[in-house]
């Protein structure tokens, strides 16, 4: 694995966070420099607001890629935002799994089918998203029964125009 930026180290299993600007785009570690993650077409490092494109997107690719080609010039880091809330897979079956999927297509949801869902599924065995829920709480569930297409429109916007004001590491 080439040199990192931070001093953060993954390990087999671990999940990554990597901070587009304004969402977040998951995917798990798998060893010797590569992860594996769902990506849809747009899903590439320094696509700027072609990413937001993915919300057109219905079907998505696993990869197995080098993570700093997966990463590019934005910020990552390790995050296992679930352990406390699930018990973790054993890290062999997590693996096994995620090597299965590779070069798999998959259906694809910004709502309930996305990176993050794909890769806490691998992880925990729960497919969650805490991008979306944030995104749903924001725009409001009432505003989603009563607008219906504003409101899919709305959480995206949510999704992807309002991004994650924390960062969890600075860049280089």
């Amino acid at each position: 694995m080439a040199p990192t930026l931070y001093d953060e180290k993954p390990e087999p299993g671990d999940l990554i966070e990597i901070f587009r600007g304004n969402y977040q785009h998951w995917a798990l570690y798998v060893g010797e420099g590569f992860v594996v993650h769902l990506a849809p077409a747009t899903e590439v490092p320094d696509a700027g607001p072609n990413h937001m494109m993915s919300v057109f997107c219905d079907k998505a690719k696993v990869k197995k890629e080098e993570i700093w080609d997966v990463v590019g010039h934005d910020q990552w880091s390790v995050n296992n935002l679930l352990d406390k809330k699930y018990q973790v897979r054993p890290i062999h079956q997590i693996l096994k799994d995620a090597q299965a999927y590779v070069d798999r297509e998959l259906p694809f949801s910004v709502f309930n089918g996305n990176c993050e869902h794909f890769a806490t599924e691998l992880r925990y065995g729960k497919a969650e998203s805490r991008q979306v829920r944030q995104a749903v709480e924001t725009v409001g569930m009432a505003a989603m029964v009563g607008f219906g297409v504003l409101a899919v429109a709305g959480v995206a916007a949510a999704i992807f125009g309002g991004g994650s004001k924390k960062k969890n590491k600075e860049e280089y």
